[in-house]
């Protein structure tokens, strides 16, 4: 009986121990088919996502070109054709807008104030161009001419886009539109503006709506005396007079902005436009509007206001001076104006 107890001990620890090797390979067995499955998986979810993730981007390049497609018809559409010539300028058609019954005694907003700001873009260097809204010109998608203030009341920016760029010959990028409100809350936003007034300015006009009452003398204009000093119609050198003090405005405005404290108020300036404020800029735009202003020159802007004179028989138009306008814009843009005759 001795001898055969340790032998069935023996025997129970050999079965014990396949046992226990045949569990070990069992589990090696799911271990390795619950690999295989979970690689499976990952492969497939990997293939999934790569797929997913063509298809998405795919999605996206289709998106982007389309809205890249209708940002350049809209552009095109408000700017007509850009002479590559002046691919090395930034040139921003700005156009103060007016409600009022002005000297046509028409109904609709005009555009009062019609200024060109061209920037170089590798200087930084600015231009201003103005243009005295009784500038007198022939439109091509109307049978008659007319005053460019009114032009903006026949079709808008973009009809005055184009006219202003057969007018200087130059092409126009971009345009921004003020109404007498947000031009208002601009100029309260950056502080006001110093200005030294020539003239006594007292003018009332209750049918539209204006009344304007300055002194001579340096003064601190702020939204609404800004409006005033722009708007105010002088006998003296009618509509030229007008158009000198447009310029000596926006002179004063560009050596406000350029001050270190005008920084801060800077947040506010961008709401006001982004809000209140028509422009042809997109997003497609913001990239390069964002540099060409970063780099904008401390120097103080050259300037011209179009070449012309007043109609004999009445001071409120301006007849412009082709031969006038190309040789002052060959002058602000040497080499770039190629065989263009102002209209």
């Amino acid at each position: 009986m001795g001898k055969r107890e340790p032998e069935n001990i023996t025997r129970r620890h050999i079965e014990q121990k396949k046992k226990a090797m045949a569990r070990a390979r069992r589990r090696r067995f799911l271990r390795r088919m619950l690999a295989l499955i979970i690689c499976t998986f990952l492969l497939l979810l990997s293939a999934g996502a790569i797929y997913g993730l063509m298809r998405g981007a795919k999605y996206l390049t289709q998106e982007y070109h389309a809205l890249y497609d209708g940002y350049t018809q809209r552009q095109q559409e408000r700017r007509g054709t850009v002479n590559p010539n002046f691919d090395g300028y930034t040139n921003v058609l700005v156009l103060g807008l007016d409600d009022g019954a002005g000297p046509t005694n028409t109904e609709g907003k005009k555009a009062d104030t019609v200024l060109v700001l061209s920037i170089e873009n590798e200087t930084g260097r600015m231009r201003f161009i103005t243009i005295p809204g009784g500038t007198w010109v022939k439109v091509p998608e109307r049978a008659h001419s007319m005053r460019l203030s009114s032009v903006y009341t026949e079709g808008g920016a973009p009809m005055m886009v184009r006219q202003v760029n057969a007018l200087l010959g130059i092409s126009i990028h971009q345009y921004v539109v003020v109404d007498l409100k947000a031009f208002a809350e601009l100029i309260d936003a950056l502080g006001g503006i110093d200005l030294y007034v020539e003239n006594d300015m007292d003018y009332e006009d209750p049918e539209s709506g204006l009344s304007i009452h300055l002194k001579k003398g340096y003064q601190h204009l702020d939204g609404s005396e800004s409006e005033q000093y722009l708007r105010y119609r002088g006998t003296e050198l009618g509509d030229f007079g007008r158009a000198q003090r447009q310029q000596k405005f926006v002179k004063a405005l560009y050596q406000q902005v350029m001050r270190l404290e005008t920084i801060p108020k800077l947040p506010s300036v961008a709401r006001i436009f982004q809000q209140d404020v028509d422009t042809s800029a997109e997003f497609f735009d913001s990239a390069h509007l964002a540099n060409v202003l970063r780099h904008l020159s401390s120097d103080d802007p050259a300037s011209m206001i179009l070449p012309g004179s007043p109609a004999q028989n009445d001071d409120t138009i301006w007849l412009p001076d082709s031969s006038g306008i190309q040789k002052k814009m060959e002058e602000l843009f040497p080499g770039d104006m190629g065989d263009h005759t102002a209209p």
